[in-house]
């Protein structure tokens, strides 16, 4: 039986999970540089989880420093199968209330300063992100929040800004008008990466604050969104224990979405204008792909 390896990103106020066995601790370091902090892994009963806070314990890393690539590298080199990401967000909808949980599955990318490939010059690759997540792995997820209590929204689209600033008033209005749902500063390009990796992958997005663009309202704030967080993150904790118990027992077979093979119809460079330094830096990512 195929055994699931969970990868676990924890965002803003996740810095730890509850009840795990068999708790370790590893620092590694990946040709991308070193993760945002040392990999901790065990188990929930039968399943193996590997957690790595996305800002670094103690929130060290801004959005536009984390080290996705990394990050995913890091994840990827300790076998981890699928990864669920766990983020705060602001709401662009009413319906969309702080404390409530989104199960993502679109994006809008409008970050600017972040590398956002493993691929470049001497290996290039173009992976579809039309779905980008993985929808078993996203269903799973949004089932665990709900036996976890909290209120969960099953789709949504999320917007990811640069930040480290918050939204202008005509920056949230536009969004709006976008059809975007929250808005976030970190699912990009995690998100990418992960399929560049051929990991299935989703998000539950934690509803902190309704951004700016209700007006009558107090714009958002560090201090309010924390108060919120705190909620959120109990609640987050116990989705992971709970997806945990949900996967136990049962057979890990490929992604629905071919996401564990999409790298076989991505890659475009002819193998003899591929360049070794980067076949040889890109095995850990795509060595199944490229034959090594």
């Amino acid at each position: 039986m195929t055994q699931w390896t969970l990868g676990i990103i924890g965002g803003s106020g996740l810095y730890e999970i509850d009840g795990l066995e068999d708790r370790r601790e590893a620092h590694v370091q990946t040709v991308w540089g070193a993760p945002s902090d040392m990999l901790v892994r065990g188990r929930i009963g039968p399943v193996e989880l590997v957690f790595l806070p996305r800002h670094g314990k103690g929130h060290r890393l801004s959005p536009s420093t984390v080290p996705y690539r990394a990050n995913i590298a890091a994840l990827k080199a300790a076998g981890v199968t699928d990864v669920l990401s766990i983020s705060a967000c602001g709401s662009l909808k009413e319906q969309y209330v702080p404390g409530h949980f989104v199960a993502v599955d679109q994006f809008i990318d409008r970050t600017v300063a972040r590398e956002s490939t493993f691929f470049g010059p001497g290996m290039v690759a173009h992976v579809s992100m039309a779905r980008p997540v993985c929808s078993r792995l996203s269903a799973l997820a949004a089932d665990a929040a709900e036996g976890a209590g909290a209120a969960i929204h099953r789709g949504g689209t999320y917007l990811a800004m640069e930040g480290p600033q918050f939204s202008s008033l005509a920056e949230s209005k536009l969004y709006r008008q976008w059809g975007c749902d929250v808005i976030g500063m970190t699912a990009m390009p995690e998100a990418k990466l992960a399929r560049e990796a051929e990991l299935p992958y989703a998000t539950l997005a934690m509803v902190t604050d309704y951004d700016c663009w209700r007006e009558a309202e107090e714009a958002v704030n560090v201090t309010n969104v924390l108060e919120i967080m705190g909620r959120n993150s109990a609640l987050a904790r116990r989705a992971v224990v709970e997806l945990a118990q949900k996967l136990a027992g049962t057979s890990r077979t490929p992604s629905p979405d071919g996401i564990d093979t999409c790298l076989d119809h991505a890659l475009i460079t002819a193998p003899a204008a591929r360049d070794p330094a980067m076949l040889e830096k890109l095995q850990v990512i795509a060595g199944r792909a490229l034959g090594g």
